[in-house]
């Protein structure tokens, strides 16, 4: 329900907003819709597959929830991707250069984003790897526990994981560790003269928030990936069901973080919230007194 909900207002203020809205933001949009994409298309057959103590539907059904739940989770991390490389190139580029990330650049960018995600999730589908269920029986995903016994499954694993996990997440970090080094030095520049302007301030923030935003996704799929390893190697039944559910749940959450993240940090995401709550006949009482519109400088979010 807050996957649902927090990422339809996201989809629902990019949309109100659509003639606004800068390049880099489309990547934005397009987290919001591989998120609200994995919870419609997977969460209530798991939910289902819970309250009848025992999956639903077959071998069709597994494999379609395994298929819906790596297309979509290679589809978020390589776009928590590309909006760090994108925030690199701009924070180190000049204005001219910056106003190059166009968003037919983007555009083409999330094509490949999901063309690449979507090759990925079929490739079990045509003998490289395998989709199978959980230790606890209730979900489905990548069969880790063939992959032990099986160069196939596990060389499929082994790209996938460098691929599709390990450089991502690599690229991230350097990325934002390249972003926090620029700001730090630009902040020594602007002490020196004893000022801080407001692009500076709003620079950090937004560095701030996208990291937030990766640092959520990949803390929440972090215990997942350790009971996934652990299962290449060693048996499904030593571990409990409950040590393999946990950490596959709290994978599943990453969904719904976001939107929480740009409500604390956006004051235009904050905004089109209460204009949405309005036009939906809600009753808003506003907590501030500065009700102005934002300046068009902090209305952009570059990724």
């Amino acid at each position: 329900i807050l996957t649902i909900l927090g990422n339809s207002a996201v989809l629902a203020t990019a949309l109100r907003r659509s003639s606004l809205l800068k390049s880099p933001e489309l990547l934005t949009v397009n987290l919001a819709v591989a998120d609200i994409g994995m919870a419609i298309s997977m969460y209530p057959l798991a939910i289902a597959s819970a309250w009848n103590h025992a999956w639903l539907g077959g071998d069709a059904s597994c494999v379609y929830y395994a298929l819906m739940g790596f297309l979509f989770g290679v589809c978020s991390m390589m776009t928590l991707c590309a909006m760090a490389v994108i925030r690199f190139l701009v924070t180190n580029s000049s204005k001219s250069n910056s106003n190059k990330i166009t968003k037919n650049t983007v555009c083409i960018v999330i094509t490949v984003i999901w063309l690449y995600s979507l090759l990925w999730a079929i490739l079990p589908l045509i003998g490289w790897g395998y989709y199978g269920p959980e230790p606890f029986g209730i979900s489905c995903t990548i069969a880790w526990s063939k992959f032990h016994n099986s160069s196939n499954g596990f060389s499929f694993i082994l790209s996938m994981f460098l691929l599709c996990t390990v450089l991502p997440a690599l690229t991230i970090v350097a990325c934002y560790l390249g972003i926090a080094w620029k700001v730090h030095k630009a902040y020594q520049e602007i002490q020196n003269i004893d000022r801080i302007p407001n692009a500076a301030k709003l620079e950090k923030k937004l560095t701030l928030m996208a990291v937030l935003i990766s640092v959520g996704f990949l803390s929440s799929w972090t215990p997942y990936a350790a009971a996934s390893f652990w299962s290449i190697f060693n048996s499904s039944d030593s571990l409990q069901p409950i040590v393999t559910l946990l950490p596959c749940l709290f994978a599943k959450s990453s969904t719904a973080y976001n939107p929480f993240i740009y409500y604390i940090f956006s004051k235009t995401f904050r905004h089109e919230i209460k204009q949405l709550q309005c036009c939906c006949g809600w009753q808003v009482r506003f907590s501030s007194t500065d009700n102005s519109a934002e300046n068009p400088v902090s209305m952009m979010w570059s990724g």
